[in-house]
């Protein structure tokens, strides 16, 4: 089977069924059937490669299953097909910043195996989620969801003498996902039984019945999916107007500081009745008359933004880093550039202009005379 021709601009959607919209119908949501053809398409697969490269060319593995591409990606197609494809153990490793995470990597092969999938399960599930709901979303992320909450806090601003902010997330949200209660989930969208088959033995692989690796691609949707579920619930059952969610972190924004109370203990109680799972001891309800909004990497006020004070101080360290590496020839400027530029794209976006003036010029790159 030659790849004679390119997809890499092929657009994959999931098969619609009746109503294309998705659309709940009475009580009953949707559902979205014989799935597992469009997952297994040659041309799927493609397009799942491409995708998984990207930003990754030049890694070894990606050169390694590149280097036999054509073999590599009809042994994916004939895995799915037979439905045979058992996904690897995943690698583990530790980050620290902003905090401790374990970090779930799988081989790149199973990485295009995942966006195979994904390509197709992906647009189902996001045609359910609310407008508000920004990460993990094609054109929503970071950027747009402190806009949004910029937006809602200046149109509280205007409508009310007093707004309060309730502020929570969910502790230990990754690990606290129970696998019974995401299948669930996931059935009341899809029902094709090959998908469903191939969906749970990803879902399974850790060999725990609660948790979902962080950093999977398929772990970033049906987190998504789950937490779906709590904000249809304000949205459609709490008549919630002001909400925005990023992950496992939300915020509500609501004139009655009283009400703001009761809206807690709803989604407490709906948060460990119906997904298991349990709000940080952090979450708090404040008035915004003398606070800002600590969300999504950004202090923000209804004028203007900041950024987090812990931002500034783990980047003047790290920029202070570099500067030590590189003088002892231990980093090149081609480590240390994307970085920067990483840091300068998210201060770009806040009221930073004194803070990059004495930040940048604060990195030093000299080298030290070789002996």
């Amino acid at each position: 089977m030659a790849l004679t021709q390119s997809v890499k601009n092929k657009k994959w959607h999931a098969p619609l069924v009746g109503n294309e919209r998705g659309a709940r119908v009475g009580n009953e949501m949707k559902t979205y059937k014989n799935l597992y053809p469009a997952i297994c398409e040659f041309s799927n697969i493609h397009c799942a490669y491409l995708k998984a490269r990207q930003g990754k060319r030049f890694k070894p593995d990606v050169l390694k299953f590149s280097a036999q591409l054509e073999e590599n990606l009809i042994n994916i197609h004939n895995h799915l097909v037979w439905k045979s494809y058992r996904p690897s153990p995943y690698n583990y490793f530790t980050i620290y910043e902003p905090k401790e995470r374990l970090i779930a990597a799988l081989p790149f092969v199973d990485r295009v195996a995942q966006h195979a999938l994904c390509n197709i399960i992906e647009p189902i599930h996001d045609r359910s989620m609310i407008s508000d709901s920004f990460a993990c979303r094609k054109n929503k992320g970071v950027l747009a969801g402190v806009n949004r909450t910029t937006q809602f806090l200046r149109d509280t601003h205007k409508r009310w003498r007093r707004v309060y902010c309730l502020k929570a997330d969910v502790r230990k949200f990754f690990p606290s996902v129970h696998h019974a209660t995401m299948k669930k989930i996931i059935r009341r969208r899809i029902s094709c039984p090959d998908t469903l088959s191939l969906i749970d033995t990803i879902i399974d692989v850790p060999g725990a019945d609660v948790g979902l690796p962080i950093g999977s691609l398929t772990s970033q949707i049906w987190a998504n999916a789950y937490l779906d579920q709590l904000d249809h619930f304000v949205k459609d059952r709490l008549r919630v107007q002001y909400y925005i969610r990023y992950m496992d972190d939300f915020i509500i924004l609501c004139d009655d500081k009283a009400a703001l109370r009761r809206i807690l203990m709803d989604v407490t109680g709906y948060l460990e009745n119906e997904l298991q799972l349990k709000l940080n001891k952090k979450t708090q309800i404040f008035p915004l008359s003398a606070r800002n909004i600590d969300f999504l990497g950004y202090r923000i006020w209804p004028s203007h933004r900041l950024l987090r004070k812990g931002n500034v101080i783990r980047t003047r360290r790290k920029f202070a880093k570099f500067s030590r590496l590189y003088g002892r020839r231990e980093l090149n400027l081609s480590d240390i550039h994307p970085s920067i530029m990483s840091w300068l794209g998210h201060a770009n976006h806040a009221d930073t202009y004194r803070l990059r003036s004495k930040m940048l010029p604060a990195i030093i790159l000299i080298r030290r005379a070789s002996i």
